[in-house]
């Protein structure tokens, strides 16, 4: 299995912002809060352009499958985190809790969602339709949740002002790009292979932001190594527990294989690029951003590893019985 480039960028990102803090520091001359804001609206933009109606339109048509990868992204993954909620005692240990449910709360991903399950040989336009409706669904759910714990976040949570950025800085770009379709068609098939990495590129210029922050206050000096074993382990038995369930309900509900592969692939996703961009919003400046994305980046690198390994496999056994 080839090391995802995108991971080790983003470790890279982080070491960085551990030895060379100076330019994410607050008192840096640097305006990296408005580049990352520019960047954002662009990254949505972009996605506007790229965002088909037709394609979405079509793909209604199979609802059972799209219910219930939806309600495994918005409603199964943020109910096992609150299952746990009452074990949860000490402060430091309610600040890792709402990074979890921050990352329980965040829609599917669209990019890794389609490429796995187009290797695992799924269903396509199905992976298509909900990674890419995932994103819109989750400007509204995302903010809610958090909004039922906003005591944890030692701040004033105004869910109206928080929907005002959320349609400033997504939204607005979003309709903006699928407005501007018939023009931009060009300029997305000629940059195609850019784009992604200009998205990357955004996210990890928040992600050193973020941790440049955080390590300037010292906000992991409390974490020790048994700490982040306990963080990770959580994060694997997380996507395990809701990778299982949503292949159960699968098969309760009749599915066939290639939509089982697309409801397992797509409804274990958490997309980074929404986490990154929403915990500016979200969360005031005072809060620990990388404290806050830390299970969110562990996630990120585990579900493309688990689900690289899974693909390959099922895309052999479909070659071996056809």
């Amino acid at each position: 299995m080839k090391i995802d480039r995108f991971v080790v960028a983003i470790i890279v990102t982080i070491a960085l912002a551990y030895f060379f803090p100076q330019l994410g520091s607050k008192n840096s001359s640097v305006p990296l809060d408005l580049i990352g804001s520019i960047g954002i609206s662009f990254i949505f933009f972009f996605y506007g352009l790229k965002l088909s109606p037709e394609k979405i339109k079509h793909g209604l048509k199979n609802w059972k499958l799209h219910v219930l990868i939806q309600l495994t992204t918005f409603l199964l993954f943020p109910i096992i985190i609150i299952l746990f909620k009452g074990f949860i005692k000490v402060e430091e240990g309610q600040m890792l809790w709402l990074s979890f449910l921050f990352l329980a709360a965040l829609p599917s991903t669209v990019s890794s969602s389609v490429v796995m399950v187009s290797m695992a040989k799924g269903n396509i336009p199905a992976a298509i339709f909900n990674a890419s409706i995932s994103g819109l669904i989750g400007i509204v759910i995302t903010p809610l949740w958090m909004g039922l714990f906003s005591k944890f976040t030692a701040t004033d949570f105004n869910l109206g002002e928080i929907y005002m950025k959320l349609l400033l800085e997504i939204l607005a770009p979003v309709i903006l790009g699928i407005l501007l379709q018939k023009y931009g068609q060009t300029f997305v098939k000629k940059y195609q292979h850019q784009l992604p990495l200009f998205d990357k590129s955004v996210i990890l210029l928040i992600i050193y932001k973020s941790y440049a922050h955080s390590f300037e206050d010292g906000v992991f000096n409390s974490l020790n190594l048994l700490d982040l074993s306990m963080v990770f382990t959580a994060v694997v038995i997380l996507f395990y527990s809701v990778y299982f369930l949503t292949g159960f309900l699968s098969k309760k509900l009749g599915f066939n294989k290639e939509d089982k592969i697309t409801a397992q692939f797509c409804g274990t996703k958490k997309s980074l690029v929404h986490g990154t961009v929403f915990s500016k919003i979200l969360f005031p400046s005072t809060m620990p951003l990388g404290l806050i994305l830390l299970p969110l980046m562990l996630f990120h690198a585990l579900q493309i590893f688990i689900i690289s390994i899974i693909a390959t496999k099922l895309a052999k056994r479909e070659i071996v019985t056809t």
